[in-house]
Parts: structure tokens; sequence; C-alpha cells
């Protein structure tokens, strides 16, 4: 954690970069779906603000003999895809961006509901793909304090 000059504790944003295949398509799915603003572009990466984070848009041509298949692991019963990178979202912006992919017809891999529902670190999750197959798990904690409790 960091703090500011006043000797309070900040979170940083985190910078994550990420490839796809198509910028145009990235804009529209990180810009109008997700409501992420655009930053600084250029003729093979996007910035993107999400939730106050840097997540770059790289393109990346899908070559010959390319499988980046995503690998699963089991967490509560559901079968998580690995990697993915989201944000954790208050409830009501975690609620207000499951509406909104519900209404954009996003299909989730897994799909909104309560994990470790009624024990500590109780979070609301979903997990779907970009056009790109990225993984992303947006959620938010009934209980912030649990975030990293064992």
């Amino acid at each position: 954690m960091c703090v500011d000059s006043k000797g309070v504790e900040i979170l940083r944003p985190f910078h994550i970069a990420f490839p796809v295949q198509d910028l145009s398509v990235a804009r529209k799915f990180y810009g109008n779906i997700l409501g992420c603003h655009e930053g600084r572009s250029a003729d093979t990466w996007v910035d993107f603000n999400l939730f106050g984070h840097q997540v770059v848009a790289h393109f990346k041509p899908i070559l010959e003999g390319d499988s980046e298949k995503l690998h699963r692991n089991p967490v509560d019963g559901h079968n998580v895809p690995v990697p993915h990178f989201g944000v954790i979202l208050k409830m009501n912006e975690w609620k207000a961006l499951r509406d909104r992919l519900v209404d954009a017809g996003i299909r989730f891999e897994i799909d909104p509901y309560i994990r470790f529902e009624g024990e500590v670190g109780e979070q609301a999750t979903m997990f779907f793909l970009d056009p790109f197959g990225n993984a992303l798990e947006f959620k938010a904690f009934r209980d912030l304090s649990g975030l990293f409790h064992k």
C-alpha cells in the first residue's frame, strides 16, 4: 500500500497489457460494453481506463500454430479460467456492470453468483471472455476487509 503526501494510504492503479487481434473490436468491447474511457493509443495498442486502472490492448496477430487455450482450475464448484484479470468493485457497481453485460448479450463463462456465501470473503463474482478469448472476472465483496483474510 502506498501513502499520499498527507500520509493517507492509497491504492495504486495496476497496469496490464493483453493481446487482441482487432483494435476496433477492442475499442467497441472495452469502450462501449465495459464503459472504459480510451486514453493514449498508437497503430498497435490502445490504453483504457478500467475503473481507474490502466489496461492496454496490444495488437497480436494470430500466427499459424498458435494454440493458447485457457486452463481452468476448480474453485467453489466452478471451473475458473486461468489466466484472468478484472477489478473488485462496490456491490452497486458490480450489479450495474452485470446488468449491462446481460443487456449486451455477453455469454458468461461463469454466471454471476455469490461465492463463499456466509463465509469470510463472501463475494459476488462473474467471469466472461472478451472477443479475443481473454478471461475477465469482476467481483464485489460483502465486506471488503475480507479481501485477504485466510
